[in-house]
């Protein structure tokens, strides 16, 4: 489940994003410019859930890095910016992981906000 979603009959496979559909983004948004990022589904939600309810697969896109690199004959090893969306909530393994397959830039709102109210109720509690 994610925002209120129920992906439980769904083919676990179909939840993640693949170095096909990744390329065709890829392909279509470098017609239009060189400075762009992706953010693939590679497990990854937007919100608070229970520990072990999150399952990131994030060598995932090590794969799509692979796929586009091999279709477009680049010389570098990651030619994909990629985007963590939902990282609140993921351990430091998952992060490096995802940073070492090129992930650029993390979205950690939930874990922003969570800080933010600590510091609020600890001046409060004053």
């Amino acid at each position: 489940e994610e925002d209120g979603v129920d992906n439980e009959n769904v083919d676990p496979e179909k939840l993640y994003t693949s170095p096909e559909q990744v390329y065709s983004v890829y392909e279509a948004l470098s017609k239009i410019g060189d400075m762009f990022s992706v953010a693939a589904a590679f497990g990854n939600v937007h919100g608070v859930y229970k520990p072990g309810n999150v399952k990131l697969s994030p060598e995932r896109l090590g794969k799509h890095q692979e796929y586009t690199k091999k279709m477009i004959d680049s010389p570098l090893p990651k030619p994909l910016f990629l985007v963590m969306h939902g990282g609140s909530g993921s351990t430091d393994e998952e992060i490096a992981t995802a940073v070492d397959n090129g992930v650029i830039k993390m979205n950690i709102d939930t874990d922003t906000q969570w800080a933010y109210w600590d510091g609020v109720r600890a001046y409060e509690a004053e």
